[in-house]
């Protein structure tokens, strides 16, 4: 993907395009004026073939508008890298990016958004709408950087039969789940199951790690960064939340190899019902239900995440989501604003809360009772996601991120101690985050 600019440039396009309107003509033989927007869409997991729907529905009424995607990047990280190459480049040939909640402060601070004030209106007024977490994520500099796509979050995913089999409830702590894990392992080994995971998180040096190091640690009470973005790291904490997950596979509970744990890694062998409890993100529930392969259909049960085992420990999760922005280089900023209004709106978040079971940013969708009908586990999922936290929002964020699940999986991989980890997190991010 850093060679997307390159191929553009030769006429080459990084990612196949789907032309999802065609130019409309006038009565008298001409040709309308025409106006092309490009539109990167994400990757699988943000569902593009969901947006592409969305765009051609409004393509159609609005006659001389050609709209293009592009999709790609399996993941947070590698999208990242191909945005920062083509937005580094000035490139204009995309005009709309849907980006990660952690990135409107990075771009925005970049120079790469255009912001949407101009277009829309003031951002207390345009935000005010949707879920506290996402409206405040998208304002920079008092300036309206993006707007929310779908909210996302973390959840604990289990096994509703092996805890049914062994009279076991849904537990509140890590420390009930560890111990629910083992009595289910010991019983599936006597009866001839062995090989059962008690918990899949992921270890791997991705994104998914940042979540991985700050939920033990923020249930404990702990803020990671104060309102002006200072670290705020109490090192003690992290090495106890870092500890955690290391006695959990020492237990057995984790596997050994969980620094090489990638997000698709715990979604496949849940599906494949090698794993009792799995923390996740919201679209795995849509890969448990429907795919062909799942072999967990009907048995999944989802829930907040446990709470820290201590006093004042509580139940966190970590906020995930992502967000439509108008590139600065974009030659059509006026159209593209009005469509990333479009696909912004309670209708569109509607759809893709009822057709991919994408977390809407609307507090109302949640309980609009054709969501509920169609996905109803959603309508317990609000309160969970408007506790939620979210990740440092940093013009730095690139290089927090690096340095969190980078370090988060030595510790998983025992090359560092929990204490070393926890202190080198603090030693150079102290230097980032000032």
């Amino acid at each position: 993907m850093t060679n997307a600019a390159a191929a553009r440039a030769r006429g080459g396009r990084p990612w196949a395009p789907w032309v999802l309107a065609a130019a409309a003509w006038l009565a008298l033989g001409g040709a309308q004026a025409q106006t092309t927007l490009r539109v990167f869409a994400g990757g699988q997991n943000q569902r593009p073939d969901l947006t592409r729907k969305l765009l051609a529905d409004y393509a159609r009424s609005h006659p001389g508008l050609t709209i293009e995607t592009e999709s790609g990047g399996a993941t947070s990280e590698l999208q990242r890298q191909y945005l920062s190459t083509v937005l580094n480049a000035k490139d204009p040939a995309i005009d709309i990016y849907l980006i990660d909640i952690v990135n409107p402060a990075q771009y925005f601070g970049a120079g790469w958004l255009e912001p949407l004030d101009t277009y829309l209106g003031d951002a207390a007024t345009v935000l005010k709408p949707y879920l506290p977490g996402y409206a405040a994520s998208n304002v920079v500099d008092g300036k309206l950087a993006a707007l929310p796509a779908f909210a996302d979050a973390m959840f604990l995913y289990y096994r509703k039969d092996l805890l049914q089999r062994y009279g076991l409830g849904e537990p509140r702590t890590w420390d009930e789940l560890a111990a629910a894990a083992r009595k289910v392992q010991a019983g599936e080994a006597q009866a001839g199951r062995p090989g059962l995971q008690g918990l899949s998180i992921q270890g791997a040096p991705i994104e998914g790690a940042v979540c991985t190091f700050l939920l033990p640690y923020w249930g404990q009470g702990k803020e990671f960064n104060d309102a002006r973005g200072k670290l705020t790291l109490d090192r003690p904490a992290a090495a106890r939340g870092l500890q955690q997950w290391l006695g959990m596979v020492d237990a057995g509970v984790i596997k050994p190899n969980v620094a090489e744990v990638k997000t698709p890694d715990t979604i496949n062998e849940f599906k494949a019902g090698q794993v009792l409890f799995a923390v996740n993100w919201s679209f795995a529930w849509d890969r448990f239900r429907d795919d062909a392969d799942s072999r967990v259909k009907g048995q999944v049960g989802v829930m907040a995440l446990p709470a820290v085992g201590m006093p004042g420990g509580r139940s966190v999760t970590c906020l995930g989501g992502w967000q439509w922005a108008v590139s600065a280089f974009s030659r059509h900023k006026a159209e593209a604003a009005q469509l990333v209004r479009y696909l912004s709106s309670p209708e569109s978040s509607k759809y893709l809360a009822m057709r991919g079971a994408l977390l809407p940013s609307y507090a109302s969708v949640y309980t609009d009772p054709d969501v509920v009908q169609a996905v109803p586990w959603l309508k317990d999922a609000a309160p969970g996601v408007v506790a939620g936290k979210a990740r440092p929002l940093s013009r730095e964020y690139g290089r927090v991120s690096d340095i969190i699940r980078t370090t988060t999986s030595a510790v998983l991989a025992r090359t560092r101690t929990a204490e070393e980890g926890a202190n080198d997190i603090g030693s150079r991010l102290g230097r980032v985050m000032r």
